[in-house]
Protein backbone atom coordinates (compact mmCIF):
# COMPACT_ATOMS: atom_id res chain seq x y z
CA UNK A 1 0.00 0.00 0.00
CA UNK A 2 1.57 3.61 -0.91
CA UNK A 3 0.28 6.89 0.98
CA UNK A 4 0.78 10.11 0.74
CA UNK A 5 2.77 11.20 4.23
CA UNK A 6 2.48 15.27 4.76
CA UNK A 7 3.54 15.03 8.49
CA UNK A 8 7.19 16.49 8.73
CA UNK A 9 8.60 14.24 11.53
CA UNK A 10 7.02 11.34 9.94
CA UNK A 11 8.82 11.88 7.12
CA UNK A 12 12.68 12.69 8.06
CA UNK A 13 11.97 9.33 10.17
CA UNK A 14 10.58 6.96 7.16
CA UNK A 15 13.27 8.45 5.04
CA UNK A 16 16.54 8.20 7.83
CA UNK A 17 15.49 4.71 8.43
CA UNK A 18 15.18 2.87 5.00
CA UNK A 19 18.10 5.46 3.46
CA UNK A 20 20.61 3.96 6.62
CA UNK A 21 19.19 0.51 5.15
CA UNK A 22 20.89 1.15 1.97
CA UNK A 23 24.41 2.36 3.06
CA UNK A 24 25.71 0.68 -0.38
CA UNK A 25 23.51 3.81 -2.26
CA UNK A 26 23.60 6.29 0.75
CA UNK A 27 26.77 5.83 2.02
CA UNK A 28 27.81 9.89 1.74
CA UNK A 29 26.66 10.87 5.42
CA UNK A 30 25.91 14.08 3.81
CA UNK A 31 24.21 13.34 0.84
CA UNK A 32 22.10 11.56 2.83
CA UNK A 33 21.46 13.94 5.44
CA UNK A 34 20.28 16.85 3.13
CA UNK A 35 17.89 14.01 1.05
CA UNK A 36 16.45 13.18 4.81
CA UNK A 37 16.17 17.39 5.59
CA UNK A 38 14.92 18.45 2.14
CA UNK A 39 12.08 15.44 2.03
CA UNK A 40 9.91 17.72 4.96
CA UNK A 41 9.00 20.09 1.99
CA UNK A 42 8.76 17.40 -0.93
CA UNK A 43 5.39 15.37 -2.21
CA UNK A 44 6.36 12.36 -0.14
CA UNK A 45 4.80 8.95 -0.65
CA UNK A 46 5.81 5.61 1.05
CA UNK A 47 5.03 2.17 0.72
CA UNK A 48 4.03 0.05 3.88
CA UNK A 49 3.15 -3.37 4.74
CA UNK A 50 1.72 -4.46 7.37
CA UNK A 51 4.19 -4.13 9.87
CA UNK A 52 6.55 -1.27 8.45
CA UNK A 53 7.01 1.06 5.45
CA UNK A 54 9.45 -0.78 3.06
CA UNK A 55 10.11 2.20 1.02
CA UNK A 56 9.43 6.26 -0.23
CA UNK A 57 9.82 8.31 -2.72
CA UNK A 58 10.30 11.88 -2.88
CA UNK A 59 9.01 14.74 -5.80
CA UNK A 60 10.08 18.06 -6.07
CA UNK A 61 9.73 20.71 -9.10
CA UNK A 62 12.31 21.30 -11.44
CA UNK A 63 10.03 23.33 -13.64
CA UNK A 64 6.95 24.52 -14.26
CA UNK A 65 6.39 21.71 -16.83
CA UNK A 66 8.63 18.70 -14.84
CA UNK A 67 8.51 16.95 -11.69
CA UNK A 68 11.31 14.99 -10.60
CA UNK A 69 12.04 11.68 -8.62
CA UNK A 70 14.61 13.40 -5.76
CA UNK A 71 14.94 10.32 -3.82
CA UNK A 72 13.95 6.75 -3.82
CA UNK A 73 14.36 4.05 -1.48
CA UNK A 74 13.21 0.37 -1.12
CA UNK A 75 14.48 -1.83 1.28
CA UNK A 76 16.39 -4.48 -0.25
CA UNK A 77 14.62 -7.33 0.98
CA UNK A 78 11.63 -5.73 -0.69
CA UNK A 79 13.51 -5.45 -3.84
CA UNK A 80 11.90 -7.52 -6.80
CA UNK A 81 8.69 -7.56 -5.06
CA UNK A 82 6.59 -4.57 -6.57
CA UNK A 83 7.43 -1.99 -3.78
CA UNK A 84 9.10 0.14 -6.36
CA UNK A 85 6.70 0.03 -9.14
CA UNK A 86 4.00 0.10 -6.74
CA UNK A 87 5.79 3.70 -5.68
CA UNK A 88 6.78 5.19 -9.24
CA UNK A 89 2.93 4.53 -10.19
CA UNK A 90 1.62 6.76 -7.71
CA UNK A 91 3.93 9.67 -8.34
CA UNK A 92 3.48 9.53 -11.65
CA UNK A 93 -0.01 9.53 -10.94
CA UNK A 94 0.32 12.40 -8.09
CA UNK A 95 2.78 14.59 -11.08
CA UNK A 96 -0.06 14.41 -13.63
CA UNK A 97 -2.78 15.22 -11.02
CA UNK A 98 -0.71 18.40 -10.25
CA UNK A 99 -0.44 19.15 -13.89
CA UNK A 100 2.74 18.01 -14.78
CA UNK A 101 3.73 16.82 -18.17
CA UNK A 102 7.14 15.47 -17.76
CA UNK A 103 8.98 13.02 -14.82
CA UNK A 104 12.56 12.89 -14.46
CA UNK A 105 15.64 10.98 -12.16
CA UNK A 106 18.72 11.55 -12.47
CA UNK A 107 20.92 8.34 -11.35
CA UNK A 108 24.76 7.38 -12.11
CA UNK A 109 25.53 6.35 -15.52
CA UNK A 110 24.69 2.81 -16.66
CA UNK A 111 28.04 1.16 -16.45
CA UNK A 112 29.73 2.65 -13.55
CA UNK A 113 28.47 0.79 -10.54
CA UNK A 114 26.14 -2.49 -10.61
CA UNK A 115 24.24 -1.51 -7.88
CA UNK A 116 23.23 1.77 -9.70
CA UNK A 117 22.63 -0.88 -13.12
CA UNK A 118 19.89 -2.62 -11.69
CA UNK A 119 18.68 1.09 -10.40
CA UNK A 120 18.79 2.29 -14.28
CA UNK A 121 17.26 -0.87 -15.33
CA UNK A 122 14.06 -0.17 -13.17
CA UNK A 123 13.56 3.30 -14.73
CA UNK A 124 13.71 1.79 -17.94
CA UNK A 125 11.43 -0.54 -17.46
CA UNK A 126 9.06 1.98 -15.94
CA UNK A 127 9.33 3.52 -19.20
CA UNK A 128 12.24 6.23 -18.69
CA UNK A 129 14.24 7.10 -22.11
CA UNK A 130 17.95 8.14 -21.79
CA UNK A 131 17.96 12.19 -21.88
CA UNK A 132 21.50 13.37 -21.04
CA UNK A 133 24.65 12.25 -19.48
CA UNK A 134 26.14 14.91 -17.29
CA UNK A 135 29.73 13.51 -16.28
CA UNK A 136 31.08 16.08 -14.69
CA UNK A 137 27.07 17.42 -12.36
CA UNK A 138 28.36 15.22 -9.49
CA UNK A 139 32.23 14.21 -10.08
CA UNK A 140 34.29 11.86 -12.63
CA UNK A 141 33.55 9.01 -10.52
CA UNK A 142 29.84 9.19 -10.77
CA UNK A 143 28.82 10.43 -14.10
CA UNK A 144 25.11 11.57 -13.35
CA UNK A 145 22.27 9.92 -16.21
CA UNK A 146 19.56 12.00 -16.90
CA UNK A 147 16.31 9.86 -17.54
CA UNK A 148 12.99 11.52 -18.94
CA UNK A 149 9.09 10.73 -19.62
CA UNK A 150 5.89 11.78 -20.90
CA UNK A 151 3.14 11.96 -18.55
Amino acid sequence: MVVRITDPEEKKQISRSILEALYDWFQVEESREQYIAESVDRIFLAAKDEEEYTGFLCLKETGKDTMEIAVMGVLQKEHRKGVGRALFEEAKRVAKQEGYSFLQVKTVQMGMYEDYDATNRFYLACGFKEFEVLPELWDEANPCQIYVMSL
